[in-house]
């Protein structure tokens, strides 16, 4: 089964915004966005937390800091579509953008929810 982009930014909406939950379901971004980069080919290996973005996001476009064992990423979850990463150093995890994007996003065909 495939898990669409929109699936997953429900879910991690729904993680953030929807109060307080027991600590397994407050790593559940962490690794739902690290498997999300995964499935697209990047390397994320023990990932260990995702933060939020709230200067870089947009309506319908959340944007998180992943950190994994083997680098940070910044990743945009964007509906329908594939999620588009960034690798971004450890210094610039902070700030605004690397810049440097390592894939051209793909654009992902699926039907619409009903």
């Amino acid at each position: 089964m495939r898990v669409s982009t929109r699936m997953i930014f429900t879910a991690i909406t729904a993680l953030v915004e929807g109060g307080s939950y027991p600590a397994s379901a407050q790593e559940e971004p962490t690794n739902i966005i690290a498997d999300q980069i995964r499935a697209q080919g990047y390397r994320c290996d023990s990932p260990q937390r995702a933060q939020r973005d709230l200067q870089a996001s947009r309506p319908d476009e959340a944007v998180w800091v992943l950190q994994c064992e083997s680098g940070s990423y910044r990743v945009r979850l964007v509906p329908h579509l594939a999620a588009k990463v960034e690798q971004i150093n450890n210094s610039q995890a902070g700030s605004k953008r690397s810049g440097r994007c390592l894939k051209q996003p793909v654009r992902i065909f699926a039907q619409p929810l009903l």
